[in-house]
This record gives C-alpha cells, structure tokens and sequence, in this order.
C-alpha cells in the first residue's frame, strides 16, 4: 500500500470537494484537509470526513455474486459471473431485439466510464435505452438553459463569484445541509453587504441564513416568478437598452407575466405582496445580483417553464453574461454535469452532442469507428425505461444507482426489476438494487481509481488513485472491456482511463462541452480546468516549437471558460432567448381525500438513496432514520405527538415515519426525506408524472393524507 499523500476530490456532492488522502499501517485510508481547492478550502462535511468508511473491507463487496438455483445471491469467480452477463444480455437482444436490453447509469460515475458506459450501450448492446439517475437531479434546468442560452453548465460562473455579487436569489435549494462547504460563500456575501434571499416552503437552516425567506406553497414556484417579473416591469425597472441589444422575445415573456399581477400570485403561493415587492427591490438595486436553483423548482412536472421564468427575471434585469450576475443550477450529484455530457443520458452524445444531429453522429462514429448509420436514435427517458422493464425491456445492465429507493413511485419500479429476465448490477456495496440482481458485480472506488468528473462549476477535475482495491476488485472499466469482447467487440474498450480521456477529448473535439483542450498532465497541474476548453485558443501565440505550424508558430493553450456569456450567448446569433410561460398547476393537487402536500429532500448526514452513507456508523448516528416533519397544528388535527409513527398516504402507496414537529414549514405540507428503503421510504408516494420537455418526475409535490399508526 502507498503511504504518500495523495490530492483528490470527494466522492459526493457536485461540489467535489478537494481533501487528502493517507493510508495508514492498519489498511484504513486517513482522510484530511486540502486548502489548496478554492470550491472548498479544506472544508469538508460529515460525509466527506467518514467517505473512507466504505472502502472497508466489511463494508463493500469484495466478490462477484451470481444467484443460484435455489435464488441464494452466492459468490462467484468473475469469469462465471461476466460469462452470464454476456449470456443474459446477448440472449435478450437475440430473442427480442437490441433495444430490449437496457442500460441504467449513475451521475456518480466519472466522466470516462459515463462516456465507455454510453459507447458500449450504442456500439456494442446497439440500444437505444440507456438513461442515468441525473435525469432526476437537474434535466429541467439544463432544458431552461439550451432554451434560454443555448447551452447548458450547471453554474457559467465559479463559486468565488458569489460573494461579490450585489443579490442572491436561491431558490429551493438547502445548501447548509446537502453542500455545507458551500454556505461559506453565502455568509460573505453577506459580510460583503450583499442579500440572500431564500425561497423556501421550509424555513431550512439555509433559509435561517436569509435576509428574506419566502415560503410558497410546493408546486408554485413559476407563479412566484411570474410575479416579480410582473412588478419588475410595473415599477419601470426593466433594463431596456440589455433587452434590445443581448435578447429575443421579449414583448411574448412580457405579456405572459403581465397575466401574473400580485395579488393573485400571492392568492396562488402564499407569499405576500409586501414580500413579493421587498424581493424586487433587494434583487434590482444592486449593480449586480443572480438567481441561482436546485432541486425544488426543478423538480416538477412544470419544472423547464419554472427555471425559464427565473431565467427570464435574470434577462430582463440584465443579470446574465455580465460580471457577478447570472442565472445558475446547483446541480447535486457529483458527476451529474458530465454524466450527462458525455453519453449517458438517451438522447446526447459525447460534447453535448444531439443524437439526432446527423453531424454529430458522423463526428462521434468516425471517433468510435464505426457507421454513424449503425448508431441507435434517442430512447426513453429515465423513468419511461424503469417503467418499461419487463415489458418492452427485458433485460437491463445497471451501474451505480439504487432505484428501488430512488426512483418516483417505487414500490412500482421495484415491481418492474423484479419482472425483467436478466438484472446485472455494477456496484461497490449490496444496495436495494443489487439485491435483486442475477449477477452482482463489486466495482473500485474513488479512491482506488483514477478519473475525471465535472463539479457543479464546470471544473473538469482529476481524482487521483491513492490505494489499491482489495483483491478480486475491478473497475467498471474493466467490467465493459470484458462484456464487450464476450459480445463479439474486441477493441474500442480499453481499460485505462487515461486512454479513454484521450479518446473523450476527440469524440468532444467541437461539441458544446468541448475537452479537447484538457489533458491529465493540466489537470495534474492545475485546479481543474472549465470547460469549453477547444483543443487550441482562437489566438495564436509564439512558441518554443519552430516545426509546431508554418511560420514557427505553436498552437496556444486555451485556458477554460470559467465565465460563460459574458460577450455573447451560445445561440446562433448570440441573444439570448426569453421563452414565454405561464403558471399552472401540480400534476397532482390536493382535494378531500388527500388535503396536503409532500415534498421531500436530503439531510445533511446521509446522501442521495443512502446506499453507501447507511452504512456508516457516525452518519447513521447523526440520522438514523426517515421521519415526517409537519407543523403543530397539522399534528395536532392528527391527534400526533412528536415521535409518533405517522402514515402518510398517497395515491401510490403508504410509508410510516416517526412525526417530527416543528414551525420550520407551512401548515398544509409535510416533508420527508428519501434516503431510506423500506416502510419510511419516501418514493413510495412520489408522482412520476413527467416535465413534458426535460422528462424531469415530480418529486417535490404531491397530494397525501396522514393517519395515525397503533405500535
């Protein structure tokens, strides 16, 4: 084992913290500060501290299992155990056809197994079902942007930006517990003379940090937008020479927020017009200001027309593609943004590339070597194809992600794998998944492998390899170059990440999300590297190499876009778009037999489906289980006590929780966090009903009614 320290990144959040790592005499992996990253500066959440935890021993899985003729998950040796994924898959596409055989990724993968992960789907299995769970953590946003900018990355600006900025809006997002490093940068912004203004249906610990907390009901965040541009425009504060000279379609956006006066945005929300009016004035005094959103806006089956509305406020009051101002996504998972970059997601190829663009299909098959003819079109979204297994999709290949605690409405997606023929899970612990698979594959770690992931900024970031993974471990790299040469492909597949960045970079080469200017040895070198970073800068400067190009010129290095827009937008002629919407309601609103409203999210101390923080001991400590938050006079018409098992019933199914009691949220709403299986899991009640454009599930809001549990 090494005994040096290695510099790398956080397995977690889109933050990808920067920390140390040291092995120690007795096999455990110290984990330590870094302050040389400038997204965290040695900070480090709970999650981060203990994220060595799993790689132990006793914590993971340390062999291949394959289920045995008495349905017993039992250890296998791996040439078993790829032999019968092979068979299993190749028998599937055989008997009905490639696009039977599906393939579901994870927003945690790094960008190199994301990309081999997408390319093995269309060039080997030849489907065209291949989605990843960062479908549920940010597509809404990122159809805003395309629509709006042209382009979609997560934040166009870094971090260090917030604290000069004059305003900040943050819209359904908990920072101080799903980022916590991140709060930093809120608190100066503040000491700086700024304005937070949190927009929240719980008044979270971020929202305590607040100069304004705003508290609509779930679901009504495209009217709440609505309605400040309403007064943005009643009080003259539009800045008309920006709407000329850098947008389009303003007269149409304006129009549609004029329907959206006051005192019916405030009938619709809950927010006041006393309220309403203070956000317009602390968002439009200052020279510069952003809005900034996560999951609660997004997650919504309106969730595309949400963000454009709050994009649409930035445009008209000239806070976009200026210094210190702009719209930005806090995206979640920690390689969510360049999860979906690069291939993972159904209807994009590698650079951001649409699969349905003849010319780029033909750029990234003559990358892969292949007919752009034989490429696949786009497939089903993530929830269609969970939906669609056992049906019209048989078998299914599965890398880090759990959705049987994850996905809306799961009892019914568990439902689903249980019925498919074949189930193969890629994973490093036995989650509620991979429990039900034929063959379960133990995978590296983070810290056991080398790779590049993408942070919520754009940075493109090396995670170094600092130990080596106990024996009989592979990579998921490894695992795709076995199945495709079992599948009849022999090459294309290579097992080194380094090789499969260079191979990233040309497939990228031109696309939106452009790598080609990155390398490992910059990343090495440097603190990441934003992209679009082209392979060669526009400008050409004197170089070292007089036989680099004709006349002794050496092509530039391009230093990374760490700012997006600031001199145009990314649409064909550089304006940016304002795209009319109009509020309307959940897919799913309350009635007599469900009167109240769920909405769900994170804690601090636990992560995403919780697959891999269950199974630390300080973070279970620190939660140990799901619960249900509810205000007093909520509890008290239940007849409920703090600590009392409440049902909270929905039109999907039923989950049970202990009551948590407090005046932190609205009185016709509860709250319940996710990140656990069983009788308190929370996506037993979430409506999938899906955003028409991104294909975004309506996790934030939906109609329930709580009864009270005999123990």
């Amino acid at each position: 084992m090494q005994s040096t320290v290695t510099p790398t990144h956080c397995p977690y959040c889109a933050l990808q913290c920067g920390m140390n790592l040291t092995p120690a005499p007795d096999g455990t992996v110290e984990v330590s500060e870094r302050t040389d990253f400038p997204v965290n500066r040695g900070a480090l959440c709970g999650k981060g501290r203990t994220a060595a935890a799993v790689l132990a021993p006793g914590v993971r899985l340390t062999s291949p299992l394959v289920r045995d003729e008495g349905g017993a998950l039992v250890p296998a040796s791996w040439d078993e155990a790829l032999d019968r994924i092979a068979a299993g898959l190749g028998r599937t596409r055989a008997e009905h056809g490639p696009d039977a055989v599906g393939v579901f990724g994870g927003g945690g993968l790094t960008n190199e197994k994301a990309y081999t992960l997408g390319k093995f789907a269309r060039v080997v299995l030849g489907t065209s079902q291949i989605d990843y769970n960062g479908r549920f953590c940010m597509s809404s946003a990122a159809a805003a942007g395309i629509k709006a900018f042209g382009l979609d990355r997560g934040l166009p600006f870094p971090l260090e930006d917030i604290p000069k900025s004059g305003c900040v809006i943050l819209v359904g997002s908990n920072l101080a517990e799903t980022m916590p490093p991140s709060l930093r940068f809120f608190t100066e912004l503040k000491e700086n003379g700024g304005t937070l203004i949190v927009i929240d249906p719980r008044r979270t610990k971020t929202a305590e940090q607040a100069d304004l907390h705003l508290a609509p009901r779930p679901g009504t965040d495209l009217a709440l937008a609505l309605g400040l541009l309403h007064l943005v425009i009643a009080e003259g504060r539009v800045d008309e020479e920006y709407v000329r000279e850098r947008t389009a379609g303003w007269e149409d956006a304006r129009a549609a927020a004029m329907a959206h006066w006051p005192e019916y945005v405030e009938r619709i929300t809950g927010v006041s017009v006393p309220q309403l009016r203070e956000t317009v004035r602390l968002f439009c005094e200052p020279e510069s200001a952003m809005v900034l959103t996560a999951r609660g806006p997004e997650q919504q089956s309106k969730g595309t027309d949400t963000v454009g509305a709050w994009i649409n406020l930035c445009l008209a009051t000239g806070r976009a593609g200026r210094p210190l101002s702009g719209y930005g996504c806090l995206t979640g998972q920690g390689n969510g943004q360049g999860g979906r970059e690069h291939g993972q997601k159904a209807d994009q190829l590698p650079g951001y590339r649409k699969l349905d663009d003849p010319a780029a299909r033909a750029h990234v098959a003559g990358v892969w070597g292949v007919d752009p003819d034989s490429l696949p079109g786009p497939g089903r979204s993530a929830y269609e194809l969970l939906d669609a297994l056992g049906t019209d999709i048989r078998s299914l290949l599965l890398m880090a992600s759990n959705p049987v605690v994850s996905a809306p409405r799961a009892a019914h997606i568990e439902e689903r794998i249980r019925s498919l023929d074949f189930l193969a899970v890629c994973d490093v612990v036995l989650s509620e998944t991979a429990v039900l698979a034929d063959v379960v594959l133990p995978v590296t770690q983070w810290a056991e492998e080398t790779g590049t992931t993408t942070n919520l900024e754009g940075r493109v970031l090396l995670r170094r390899r600092a130990i080596s993974p106990p024996e009989g471990i592979r990579s998921d790299l490894e695992v795709l170059h076995e199945l495709a040469a079992r599948l009849g492909v022999e090459k294309g597949f290579p097992t080194d990440p380094e090789e499969v960045f260079e191979e990233l970079r040309r497939a990228s080469a031109g696309g939106a999300a452009d790598y080609s200017g990155i390398t490992y040895r910059r990343l090495a070198e440097e603190n990441g590297v934003f992209w679009p970073c082209p392979a060669e800068a526009e400008v050409e400067t004197p170089g070292e190499d007089a036989g680099a190009r004709p006349g002794g010129e050496a092509p530039a290095v391009h230093p990374g876009t760490p700012r997006l827009f600031l001199d145009r937008f990314a649409t064909p002629d550089g304006r940016a778009r304002f795209v009319p919407v109009s509020h309307r309601a959940t897919a799913e609103e309350p009635d007599e037999e469900y009167p109240v409203l769920l909405t769900t999210g994170r804690v601090v101390a636990q992560y995403q489906s919780g697959a891999q923080t269950r199974r630390v001991a300080e973070l279970n400590s620190a939660a140990p289980g799901p619960f249900v938050e509810l205000h007093p006079r909520l509890a008290a018409r239940l007849g409920a006590a703090e600590g009392d098992p409440v049902a909270v019933v929905s039109r999907r199914g039923r989950a049970v929780a202990p009551a948590r009691i407090t005046n932190a949220i609205r009185p016709d709403t509860v709250f319940m966090p996710f990140h656990w299986p069983g009788e308190g899991r929370a996506n037993t009640l979430t409506n999938p009903a899906l955003d028409p454009t991104s294909r975004m599930p309506e996790f934030k809001a939906c109609a329930v009614r709580l009864e009270t549990v005999e123990r």
